[in-house]
């Protein structure tokens, strides 16, 4: 039978802890599954210049901190962060937001390294480039010449090339090179959108090279009031066959229609970019997964508007010839953002997002091998009221949650309200911060001062 664990992972020696650890990302060692990152909107707990990352090194069962991440504040330790280990040699990879730089109202991404999980160093700063947004971290490893060199893919919604601002920064020797450590710019949007493009761009690497890419291009875009945007896009699939790393790269995929580069999923779908639903921001959900015993088998998941609905819809759909075509909806689910999606070896597709539903964010787990044609395995990983805490900034549960396979594995982490109860957790969980399950409510290190109700990140992780 199938077992299920959930952690919070922030450590003891941070019981006191008030933040809003929102927006989390995952990095699992393929070569050594115990050790894993974990990374959220977390400051250093001493207000030093380097953002910290959770560690774990026994399969997610114990955490502590490390702060290793240039260009943290007292206030955010990192902005947007997304991280990832090659699947050879133990390297760690990241992408961030520089939060001093966001200080200054200046976009700054960057791109990072550390030699293994057991550095307490800086992580060696490999890229910094300003005005690009979202940074999301793939890596894999390939044999050349008998040695192993690390591929790392950072997408990002480059916007100091607009209009076509969906890009990836691909590396093909990212392990030993010096900075920049190969990394090239690509951009994987090739027809002209409306200002620019959305703020997701998203990757899924095979083991063979075959690398995919997924972005929204928008088409139109309109003040809608306030910081509403009234966004009319397509979803755009992107293929490289051979790693990203030829003269061409992601220009494998042409769409059957107009013969552009990319194919485009579905056309014409529409959001409100910064609408509320349960105190989060809406727009610019989106996720892509590739079966790993079939490049060809590729899923796509995204959020838009339907009808005159005030939230937004999540949608699945399934390739099964490497983009060319896409089934009709293989899921949907009302009110819901922050998909993310995962297949593993045993062809078992992970999916997981975050539900507003009768007043309460819902974190779920679905499995399913034939595409939901029989009932999925489900898992409710947490549920608590949208209203506590109270944000203090956006986003307020994250812009993005992760989901992850190594093997058979699925590994994942998301944030959500942290109060000790477990009618929040149906399928149990464990702190290590202190708490008091009996009366709700989260201790200080001295386990007797009461703690208000914050954002926690949440580990979980589904064996088979």
């Amino acid at each position: 039978m199938p077992t299920l664990t959930i952690v919070n992972i922030t450590p003891v020696a941070l019981s006191g802890d008030r933040t809003q650890d929102a927006e989390p990302s995952l990095a699992v060692n393929p070569q050594h599954p115990e050790e894993i990152v974990a990374t959220a909107f977390t400051p250093d707990p001493m207000g030093g210049p380097l953002a910290p990352v959770y560690v774990s090194t026994d399969g997610g069962n114990t955490w502590v901190m490390r702060s290793i991440v240039p260009g943290g504040t007292a206030q955010l330790g990192t902005g947007d962060i997304s991280v990832g280990f090659g699947s050879e040699g133990g390297a760690l990879y990241a992408g961030i937001l520089n939060a001093e730089a966001s200080l200054r109202d200046i976009l700054r991404m960057q791109i990072l390294r550390s030699p293994d999980i057991a550095s307490a160093a800086p992580m060696e700063l490999l890229v910094s480039r300003d005005r690009a947004d979202q940074p999301w971290v793939e890596a894999g490893s390939v044999r050349v010449d008998g040695s192993a060199r690390d591929r790392v893919y950072v997408s990002n919604n480059d916007l100091g090339r607009l209009p076509r601002s969906a890009a990836v920064d691909v590396s093909g020797n990212a392990r030993t090179a010096p900075a920049p450590a190969g990394f090239r710019r690509t951009v994987v949007e090739r027809r002209t959108p409306s200002g620019q493009d959305g703020p997701p761009v998203r990757t899924a690497l095979h083991p063979d090279g075959t690398v995919y890419a997924v972005f929204e291009s928008w088409t139109d875009a309109t003040a809608g009031g306030g910081d509403i945007v009234n966004v009319t896009f397509d979803v755009v699939v992107t293929r490289d066959d051979n790693g990203g790393v030829g003269a061409n790269p992601f220009e494998d995929l042409k769409d059957a229609d107009d013969s552009a580069v990319g194919q485009r999923v579905v056309t014409r779908r529409s959001e409100r970019f910064n609408a509320f639903m349960g105190q989060e921001r809406l727009g610019g959900d989106l996720s892509i997964a590739v079966d790993p015993t079939d490049p060809a088998s590729v899923w796509v998941a995204w959020c838009d508007r339907v009808g005159g609905q005030m939230g937004c819809t999540l949608h699945v759909r399934h390739s099964a010839d490497g983009g060319q075509t896409w089934s009709r909806d293989v899921r949907t689910v009302t009110d819901a953002k922050n998909p993310a999606l995962a297949a593993n070896t045993d062809g078992l597709l992970g999916f997981a997002c975050q539900q507003f539903k009768q007043r309460q964010w819902v974190t779920a787990l679905e499995l399913t091998a034939d595409d939901w044609q029989s009932t999925p395995e489900r898992h409710v990983l947490h549920q608590a009221p949208a209203a506590v805490p109270v944000a203090r900034f956006l986003p307020y549960l994250g812009d993005y949650i992760r989901l992850l396979t190594v093997g058979r594995d699925f590994y994942g982490v998301f944030s959500g309200n942290n109060t000790p109860d477990l009618a929040n957790f149906p399928e149990g969980v464990t702190y290590q911060r202190h708490a008091d399950f009996v009366h709700h409510q989260l201790l200080d290190l001295d386990n007797v001062t009461r703690v208000p109700t914050s954002i926690d990140p949440f580990f979980f992780h589904r064996t088979p």
